[in-house]
């Protein structure tokens, strides 16, 4: 069922086709750019053309959800359910609001000040993915975060069901998060209307939020545009790697890897495992949780694109981990936290096993919104930081000027930059 690899047995070339997604040799990047490109040219046209051909949804009124429909959904909510989007939106709360930049002054030279503050940006652009369910969770995991850095507009968009508009319970789940702004709209062009502040839509300075292949190429797109918004992080198809020796439980590893291979087919599992037996046993209890699964057919298609690996130990496995740099980690080991503490990267690592990747996706604390796709080795997730900029400043009095003037006009020299120099040195001269 998986492709079975042994690390040590493999040369470079091997170890590097080993690394690739599933998602990588998708047209995705060619098809956003041309659907960027379409709403570029002709605006509001092309993304009601695009919003009517791929979701059968473009009101005549716009695609914002009106209101009351939000009201609705929330009273129609079932009261377990507010309850855990609410009890959810609370640890996600306490863990982030630790977060977020913290005004600095300091005095770099005698009568020179430096300071730091930062700021939110004012429009976010959340993007929540419907295609084939509601993430409620994703919704969670950028709101808090936005609300906490104060930003004061937020924008969601969620993809519509084809003719019947956002699914209720993310409606629900707006309002209970403070949320009013909900425009029924998603994919790539979605992201464009967001981007370029067309069809009713704000523009967005940022978008965040993960979504398939073409949601995360528009996103890479319209960051590079002049223009456009900016991303947040690479957030393509989930991924998940359990790192598992032989004392793991068998069933626990089959349905951690499940969870991700359930949300779609592109979607990624990786096991690195001490053996051949223990890779059998959790292919047999991953085909027994097959038959219970309501969306077993998307996680046989995603299951067909992923492997096993088969190392030697601890090191091989934490070496395996920093080449792969998983979006999500799974340590079920005999020592997980050591394990843990020798990788380098990963967007998010799940310590022993009773630590679910499932809790981190809904109401652990911490963000499930991860760098997917290697990009882990060079990016975290979502943080309040990220809906915040920060604006230096700099102020000098008499003395500060006559400090730093020998300092400034000699590098301003070197560099043969003379106005710079001048700059500094009639202020020293005035000072004198």
């Amino acid at each position: 069922m998986l492709l079975r690899s042994h690390w040590r047995l493999m040369d470079a070339r091997e170890r590097a086709l080993l690394m690739e997604r599933p998602s990588a040799g998708s047209d995705a990047m060619e098809t956003a750019r041309a659907i960027l490109a379409e709403v570029r040219a002709h605006g509001d046209a092309a993304v009601r053309d695009y919003a009517q051909r791929f979701d059968e949804w473009a009101p005549a009124e716009g695609f914002r959800v009106p209101a009351a429909e939000l009201d609705a959904a929330a009273a129609a909510l079932p009261l377990e359910d507010a309850d855990a989007i609410v009890n959810a939106a609370r640890a996600v709360h306490v863990f982030h609001e630790q977060q977020g930049y913290r005004p600095i002054r300091i005095e770099t030279w005698p009568g020179v000040h430096a300071e730091r503050r930062a700021t939110p940006i004012d429009v976010a652009g959340l993007y929540v993915p419907a295609g084939t369910a509601p993430l409620v969770s994703t919704l969670i995991m950028l709101a808090v975060p936005a609300k906490l850095a104060g930003v004061p507009r937020i924008a969601v968009i969620v993809p519509p069901h084809k003719g019947q508009g956002v699914e209720p319970v993310i409606l629900a789940a707006a309002r209970l998060l403070g949320l009013d702004e909900v425009y029924a709209i998603g994919g790539a062009h979605g992201v464009a209307a967001l981007g370029y502040g067309l069809a009713g839509l704000p523009k967005a300075d940022r978008i965040f939020g993960p979504g398939n292949a073409y949601v995360a190429a528009a996103k890479a797109l319209l960051a590079q545009t002049s223009g456009g918004a900016a991303t947040d992080l690479p957030a393509g198809p989930s991924e998940v790697m359990v790192i598992a020796d032989d004392e793991a439980d068998p069933d626990f590893v089959a349905i951690d890897l499940l969870s991700q291979a359930e949300h779609d087919r592109l979607a990624q599992v990786v096991l690195v495992a001490w053996s051949d037996p223990f890779v059998d046993q959790v292919e047999a209890s991953i085909a027994r949780w097959l038959e219970r699964l309501p969306r077993a057919g998307a996680a046989r298609m995603a299951l067909a694109a992923s492997r096993a690996v088969i190392v030697s130990g601890e090191a091989e496995a934490a070496e395996v981990a920093n080449a792969y740099a998983s979006e999500h980690l799974i340590v079920q080991t005999r020592d997980p936290r050591a394990l843990a503490g020798k990788v380098r990267h990963a967007g998010s690592i799940f310590i022993g096993a009773w630590t679910p990747e499932a809790a981190g996706d809904y109401a652990a604390g911490p963000n499930h919104a991860l760098p997917t796709s290697g990009a882990a080795r060079a990016y975290g997730g979502v943080t309040v930081e990220m809906f915040q900029k920060t604006t230096t400043l700099l102020e000098m009095d008499r003395s500060g000027a006559q400090a730093i003037a020998p300092t400034v006009e000699r590098l301003a020299a070197l560099e043969g930059l003379d106005a710079h120099r001048l700059a500094m040195a009639i202020r020293r001269e005035r000072a004198s």
